[in-house]
Order: structure tokens, then sequence, then C-alpha cells
């Protein structure tokens, strides 16, 4: 075997655990662990940015339910990466940062790029740790990917010195650890099971809930839906839950969210009770329902809201120990008067979203009539495609109106609510399932890491980026002035954008498809150019910068 160095242990690691890419821009101190990757077969995706290489494999990660890996330099690297971390931490995501540090023997001397990284990230992270050891990688390699599949999944940090990632040691000498983690799920307790399946037979007007790190506990996953089916259950999911358990076209899988407001027992699974489900409060959420709440960590149950039955287990281990009780104790049946009710409520709750789509004629186009044409040509045309959505009003009007119909479909920022994750997502989404990546953004949005379009063309990642370009900060300015009316009249400050700009041409730099589209008909067809031209594109659309979405207008209201 002879000698071998520890950015090339690192590699070797990295592929002991399954890992198919790692994201990175390169630097001095780590190019041993990418020459590493490249003699082991990963893939190496090098980026513009840092924290868009983070971005990109948080998207991986939440679209695959597997670690995403990314490789950053010593010091400026590290600290590029914070916000997007940040993302990842908010939303359970289990990214594994790995960097370079100045050797062990430089700390506290005044080196270059001598400073405490390794205590800021560990603010932000479920676990960190520092390399003491060249033979000790493939260990703490293994540890970081078990601690980020944990009950409630994140990101980790691991920090290796440079004289580490450059020594050499025997490699017959290294051990690499197998079968250091565990896919199993927890079931829960017979008694509760028992409980709560007699909860569900009794209810007149139940609702399941799937949150968004049910995709790691998906084991079983059929259960969810045979269980909804067997009782006739609507089901809300949540972003990244959209499409784990059942297809949008299922109508018990569309009508979940509004039912929630007359439901008088709910079945929560993976859920986290926050601002996004009213906190588990009306008027979102029937203040009188009884709460079943299933989480693998013990801790998120009865937070924000009453857990009258609270069962530690995995979303789809826990709805099959359901789904049998239930199957012992009463056949099949559906309550077809709440069904119906559930749509109503669906539909009604809809409304003032599809509102927008009955304004035909104005010009530019309401942005409610962009984001239908983007979903009606992606439920005719891209039904298998990835979808990405980004920035403020238009991440809401795209959530709302695209259909999902497979796991890991969709993806969009989480709790954090941070604008401008678009192009790294869509990177991420490519490389989960290498299918065409419909992106999704504002005009705002796009300008945080635009020159990741480089790197999509490098890496031939066919994704087509809508702009819903209202030539504004549109959430907050349309906000303000709702809000703030006596400031909005002296002019706005901070809010507003140049009017239309060309962003399409951005597209020339990398060899890439640019269209700027003024006419709603055109949406379509554009996109359908875009991607017959096989090239990373940008569709430029115009939309009217005066309507804003209900969840802008109530937050400009006070609401």
């Amino acid at each position: 075997m002879g000698m071998i160095n520890g950015g090339s242990l690192f590699a070797k690691a990295l592929k002991n655990e399954g890992v198919e890419q790692i994201f990175t821009i390169c630097g001095g101190q780590i190019m041993p662990l990418i020459y590493g990757c490249r003699a082991e077969g990963i893939a190496v995706i090098d980026v513009r940015h840092e924290n868009a290489g983070v971005y990109a494999a948080d998207a991986y990660a939440r679209m695959t339910g597997k670690p995403g890996v990314v490789v950053t330099t010593v010091t400026p690297g590290v600290l590029q990466t914070m916000q997007g971390i940040a993302e990842a931490r908010a939303a359970n995501s289990p990214v594994i940062l790995i960097a370079g540090s100045i050797g062990l023997g430089d700390s506290d001397t005044g080196a270059e790029q001598d400073f405490d990284t390794y205590h800021i990230l560990k603010t932000n992270v479920l676990w960190s740790a520092r390399v003491y050891g060249t033979k000790r990688i493939p260990e703490y390699v293994s540890k970081a990917f078990r601690i980020a599949l944990d009950s409630i999944p994140g990101p980790v940090y691991l920090e290796c010195p440079v004289n580490i990632m450059k020594g050499n040691v025997e490699e017959k000498s290294v051990e690499f650890p197998s079968m250091s983690r565990t896919a199993a799920q927890p079931f829960g307790d017979p008694h509760l099971i028992c409980k709560a399946a007699d909860l569900l037979m009794k209810a007149e007007s139940p609702v399941i809930v799937v949150g968004d790190i049910s995709i790691y506990s998906k084991q079983y996953g059929e259960a969810v839906k045979e269980l909804a089916h067997y009782l006739g259950i609507p089901v809300f999911a949540t972003t990244m839950a959209r499409g784990t358990f059942g297809d949008e076209d299922d109508e018990l899988f569309a009508i979940g969210e509004g039912a929630l407001s007359e439901a008088d027992v709910i079945l929560t699974l993976c859920v986290n009770m926050n601002f996004r489900l009213n906190f588990g409060k009306a008027p979102m959420v029937n203040s009188n329902a009884k709460f079943i709440q299933v989480h693998p960590n013990i801790t998120k149950i009865g937070f924000n809201a009453p857990a009258h039955i609270g069962i530690v287990a995995g979303a789809g281990a826990c709805a099959k120990q359901i789904l049998e009780e239930i199957k012992s104790k009463v056949d099949a049946c559906k309550n077809v008067k709440w069904i119906e009710r559930a749509a109503e409520l669906h539909t009604a709750q809809r409304q003032e979203w599809t509102d927008g789509y009955q304004f035909k004629n104005i010009i530019p186009m309401h942005p409610a009539r962009c984001a239908e044409q983007v979903g009606k040509f992606l439920d005719t045309y891209g039904r298998d495609w990835s979808v990405v959505c980004d920035g403020g009003d238009s991440y809401e009007w795209i959530m709302r109106a695209v259909k999902v119909h497979r796991p890991g479909q969709i993806v969009g920022y989480g709790a954090n609510g941070t604008i401008g994750t678009g192009q790294g997502f869509a990177m991420g989404a490519w490389m989960a399932h290498k299918k065409p990546v419909l992106l999704y953004t504002g005009d705002g949005s796009v300008g945080f890491y635009a020159m990741e379009f480089d790197t999509m063309e490098r890496h031939d990642m066919q994704v087509i980026c809508v702009i819903a370009n209202d030539s504004q900060w549109g959430m907050v300015k349309m906000a303000e002035t709702l809000r703030n009316p006596a400031e909005t009249k002296k002019g706005y400050i901070a809010t507003a954008l140049p009017y239309l700009r060309q962003y399409q041409k951005l597209s020339e730099v990398w060899n890439g498809y640019g269209e700027l589209v003024k006419d709603v008909n055109e949406i379509i067809p554009a996109i359908k150019r875009a991607y017959a031209s096989g090239k990373p594109s940008i569709i430029n659309v115009e939309v009217h910068d005066e309507y804003p979405c209900p969840f802008t207008r109530a937050y400009g209201c006070g609401g």
C-alpha cells in the first residue's frame, strides 16, 4: 500500500460514506483533498462563492436525504459559508463542511490567516471538531456523518490543519470505520399507538401534517399514503415533504392545509410547529383540535401546540404502526362529507392566491400570471423537473402555482427566509437528480450569486431561471407602501431597483441562452426554447410592481 497523505484519506473516507460529489473553491491547504477526490471518482463541483457551495450541498441533502459535502479553504473560505450554514441549521439539513486551517504549530503566532474560525463555526453547527492526527481522518469523517444524520439532522464542521492534511502515514495502518451508523428509525410505544389509532378512528374531521424532516424517516413511507386513503384523511405537507408520501394529483394530498382550521384531530409527522403553521394556533389551526404529535426527537413534541398524544418515532414507521392497528379494528372508511368540506376550504384558502390569474389584460402582467404559466408548463411538459423557489413575493407565488409529483422535487429556503439561495439550490438540485431544473426567482434575489450561472455552464447543468422582474425589492417595497405611506410618499429609498434590467443578457457571458418576455402568452414558448438550447438559461419576465402577494399584503397591513 505505501504512504498516503491526509487529503487522500479524506477522499477515501468520503467515498466510504457514499459521497458522490463535493462543492468547493480551490485553496492551497485543501488541494490534497481535491486531488484525492479526483482519484476516487468523486465529482468536484468548483463554484464561484463558498456560500453558494453550501447552498448547493444543502439542497442536495434536502432533495435526497443524504448529506451534502462542501470543502473550503482556510479562514476567508470558511467565513464565507456562515449564512449557508445558518440556513442549513434552520432547515435541519445534514451538510458536512470540511475546511482547511493553518498548521497546528502556527496558531496564535500572527501567521497569515491565523484566525479562530473553529469557535465561530462551532456556535452554528450540531457538532464540530478539529482533526489532530492524519491517521484519524476516517474516524472523524465517520463521526461527522453519524451526527449530521441525528434524529434532528443538521450541519457539522470538520477543520483540518494543513500539516495534518498534507501529512503522510502508512495506509495499511489506517482503519476505515464500517457499519458506523444506522438507517433505522424508531417505532412508537405500542400503548400510545393504540391511543392514536382510536383517536383517529373516532375523528370526524382529521388531518395529517407531514413536516420537512420526514424525508429522513421515510422508510415505510407508503404507509402514510395508505393511512390517508384508508380513513379518507386530507394531508398537508410542508415544503420539503411535498411529494415525499403522495403525488399532489392525489386530491387528499392537495387539500390538507385549508382543512386545518376545522380539523378535530391532527396527526403531525416530524413537524416543527413554527410560524409556517401559525404556531399550531387559530385561525390557521382549530384551537380545539386534538394533536397526535410524532417526532423522532422528544424535544419537538409539545412545542407550541399541545401533545394530547406524543409519540417518539419516525414518520413512516409510526404511520405503519397506526395503520396496522386501525386495520385490525375497522374496515376502510371515508367521511365523504369531510373530504368535500376540506376541498371547499382548500379552494377558499387558495382564492386570494388565484384571483390574480383573472388579470389577463394588464400590462405589465400580474405576478400571479407569471407563476401560473410556469406552473402550467411544469405540469404539462416538466412533471419530472426539479423546482427551486427563491425571492420574496416570487417565492410565495410559485410555491402555490406548482404541483409536486415525486419526492425531492421542490426546494426553497427554510425558516430563516434566506433569499438568494436560488442559484446554489439549483446546482444542488441538478446534482441530486440530474433532471432539468426550473429556478423561479425575483430580480432582487437573482443578484446575490449571479456568477454561479458560470458554474452551471462549466458542469453542464441544465438550469432554466425564470426571473419575475418587478424592478424592486418587491416584498419590502410593497409592504412599506401599505405600512408606512407617510414615508413612501417622500420617495422609495433602498427598495427600488433599475427598471427592467436586462438580466437575460448575462447568459451571453457563459454562452448560455437568454430571453426577455413581456407577453404572458410567451412564457411557456420561451421556456421551451430555453430547454431546447440545452444550456443554462435566463428568462427575464416583466411583471407588475403594484400587486403584492397575500402574505406581503397581510404583513404590510400589520397581519
